[in-house]
Formats: C-alpha cells, structure tokens, sequence
C-alpha cells in the first residue's frame, strides 16, 4: 500500500501522522514538498540565539486539537499560555484598549467602543435595534458590508479590521461573515432582530480558560515530533506537477503510482492537480484568492520602553506600513525571562502589493520607524530578520462556505482523494489540524 502526502504544512504532517497510526509500519507513505523544507507557514527561526516562530506563534486555546496532539506526541510540557495582557489599538493617531466584549470587533452595545469611535458612531450603535434588519437564512456578505451599515465605517476600520487583519491578512470587506463570523451567521439566521442582538447572541460563554496557547521553544518543536512519529518519507524541493487516475488508483508526477494520495496544498496548487481529474473541482479552488504578508522579528534590549500590552494592531487609513506588532516578551512569561525583548511585526494586507515589494532592508526600517510612532519609544534592534510568506492566507470571502460544499460534492466520486488545507475549514493551526485527520480519515475510510 502506497500513499502520496502532496504538501509538508501541519495539515500534511498531521495527515500522514494520523495514516501511520492506523496503517502501522508497512505501509509506505511518501510526502513531496515544493519548498527545500516542512512546516508551511510554520517557522520556527533563531533570534538573539533563542528560538522565535516567525509564522503563527499562537493557536486558539479552547480548540482541543493542539493540545491534544502534544500529549499524543509526548511534547505537552512545551505547552504555554500567555500572560493574560491585552493589546492596543493604534487609531486616529493614538493608542486606545482594544475593546473587550466584542465578536472579532464588533460590538454588542456602544459601550465596547467608547473612546475609539466618535460620538455620532456611539448614537448610531445604540439606536441600531431601532432599524428593520433584512436578513434571510442563508444570506451571506462581506462583514464590512453589514457592520458598516448597521454600526458605520468607524467601527470597521477601527475594530473589525485590525483584527481580521492578524486573521486573514485581509479586510472586512473581502471576508464574508458566514464563513468567518459562523456563530454570528446561525444567530441572524436564527431570527435576531438586529446586529446588536445577533452579537450579543454569538458571544462566547465566559470562561477562565486562556484564549491562546503556545510553544516554549517554537513551532518547529512540533514539525519535528510530527515528522519522527509519522515516519514517512520526505521529498523536498519536489513539485507535484501533475495528477492522473489509474485503473487501481493514481499516478502522481513525480513519484509514480500511489493508491492514495491527500492534497494539502494552498488553493491555487490544488486546482493545479485538479484540473485533468476533477475540472469542475479545480475551477471552485483556483477561485479562493490568497494573500501575502510579512514578519519582521526584532530583538530590542531589554529595558527597551514598550507598553504593558501583548501588541498593538493598527487600524485601517492610518500612515504606517504595518499592520501590527506583537509584544512577545510582554504577551509570553517564557519570552519574557530572555536577556532582549522580542517583538513581532507583521506587514500585508490583501490586494496591497507594498510594503512586500520592498527589501529586507526598508522592511525592516519600516518596522522600527513604525513601532517608534506607536511606542514613543527609540528602536535599536540587536538583529532583525524578516520571513515572508507569499500566498499564505486564503481569502474567506462571501460565499466560502458554499464554495467549499460544493468543491467536496465536486471530489466526492474521487473516495482514493482528499483534501486537506487552511482554506477548507478555518485558517488556524486548529483548523489546519484537523483538516489533516479528516483527509487521513477519508482515505482510510476508502482503503478499508
């Protein structure tokens, strides 16, 4: 039995993982990657002699996949969780809380965003149950669509973008809300009167479990583990450049023939494969934009002057170039006990071709610069490096949802097939995750 793994991200690593436990020792599993390494968009460098995650640093804490997944693969006590600071947002030439009680920003009352939008804003939130909603089942839009008619452009740019920003590298007027506001979506298709009571409605219970978790020594910790207990064979620098059926399963180039494969590839790759076997399938795939982003890591003494907050994300319209700094050694107690301060900035918004046009050099001048304007403080970093990330982040844009349900319906008579990948069901490490289980999943299902 031979099985093709095409893509070395986490949903890959997790995919032939989860094949090798159920499948034991005899089966040869072979993974092929594009880049000269694994991880995906997971990257774990080295800073000041320490290691850094210069891609995700963080996953959602009240997922169980991660966790779970570390005590599978003997690593839990790299486990952590943040100090429990929160971050800043930069708007209107000033630093502002980053409004507590909000759905991904969008608030539940006008008290959530007193101080960050105006007074005329402040009105229109608290009177917008007095306004007709239209929404029928099944409806989808941009966020920006709805919560820029119902709250106004304040609360978009101000709070909804920023944290979309960190999410999709995108805006709240290229993400629908069904797919990345579900509970928002099943609360308006519920019947909610207005957006105030649908947000109110959608709001998680409260709970004293973190909302994060993380990695002592970096992802690359867990790209490891995965690799040694999946025992498959790795060929990188290896483009899978075409997909054929066969009479008794596939023929991949390069590897030859495989009775199974999983593609846990971006969108664009796997309407590539796609094409000869499944066109309709390939046509719904190559059809999900991708954006691209940045990381500037820099380590700043350590009694450098940064605000008691986990980062600060900056709103739509104002002048900087990044979109966000993260505070690591205020936003992780690990990170905190090293001899510099580390801090994160990301840059790359989509549909924005600069700054990620520009050198390794004016990144990271951009970077200092930047985090001088929003810290008042003098930025000398002892070393910087950047890590870019060319169509990292899928676009969930209105109509995702269905999209994906049709592109399955589309690969559903390819039972040998699976796919796997952040622009299936969620673009979080989680997410990614557990596509990989289900994909592996799916072809077991087939080959018993």
């Amino acid at each position: 039995m031979r099985i093709a793994v095409v893509g070395g991200g986490i949903s890959g690593l997790v995919a032939a993982y989860r094949l090798r436990q159920a499948l034991g020792p005899a089966a040869d599993l072979v993974l092929v990657e594009r880049r000269g390494r694994v991880g995906g968009i997971l990257r774990t460098g080295e800073l000041a002699g320490d290691p850094v995650d210069l891609g995700a640093e963080a996953f959602v804490g009240r997922r169980p996949e991660i966790p779970s997944l570390m005590r599978e693969l003997g690593i839990e006590d790299q486990l952590v969780y943040p100090a429990g600071r929160r971050p800043l947002i930069w708007s209107n030439g000033g630093t502002h809380p980053l409004p507590a009680g909000t759905l991904m920003g969008i608030p539940a009352g006008p008290e959530a965003v007193t101080g960050l939008v105006d007074a005329e804003t402040l009105t229109r939130i608290a009177t917008e149950p007095q306004h007709p909603l239209h929404w029928s089942p099944g409806d989808d839009m941009s966020v920006a669509a709805l919560v820029g008619d119902r709250f106004g452009d304040q609360v978009v740019h101000r709070s909804v973008d920023p944290l979309l920003g960190g999410v999709y590298a995108g805006l709240a007027n290229t993400i629908g809300v069904r797919a990345a506001l579900p509970t928002l979506a099943a609360a308006l298709d519920n019947g909610a009167p207005s957006l105030t009571a649908a947000v109110a409605a959608a709001l998680p219970a409260p709970s004293a479990a973190p909302v994060f978790g993380g990695i002592r020594d970096g992802y690359g910790v867990l790209l490891d583990a995965l690799r040694a207990a999946a025992a498959v064979k790795i060929e990188t620098g290896t483009p899978a450049t075409k997909l054929l059926r066969t009479a008794t399963g596939w023929d991949l180039d390069p590897i030859g023939a495989v009775d199974a494969v999983i593609l846990a590839v971006p969108a664009d790759e796997a309407a590539e494969l796609l094409t000869e076997i499944a066109p309709a399938a390939a046509e719904l795939a190559a059809g999900i934009e991708l954006a691209s982003s940045a990381v500037v890591a820099m380590a700043l003494p350590a009694d450098a002057a940064l605000p008691d907050n986990s980062g600060i994300l900056v709103a739509t319209g104002e002048p900087l170039r990044a979109k966000a700094f993260t505070l690591s050694s205020r936003k992780w107690p690990h990170l905190a006990a090293r001899e510099v301060a580390v801090v994160r900035a990301s840059f790359g918004r989509y549909g924005a071709a600069a700054p990620l046009t520009w050198s390794d050099e004016e990144l990271i001048t951009a970077a200092r610069a930047d985090l001088a304007t929003v810290t008042g403080a003098t930025i000398h970093p002892r070393q910087a490096i950047v890590q870019r990330w060319p169509r990292g982040l899928p676009q969930y844009a209105p109509g995702h949802t269905t999209r994906i349900a049709d592109l399955r319906t589309a690969t559903a008579d390819l039972p040998a097939l699976a796919l796997a990948g952040s622009y299936l069901d969620g673009v979080g490490v989680p997410a990614c995750a557990a596509s990989g289980t289900a994909a592996a999943t799916r072809i077991l299902n087939h080959l018993t």
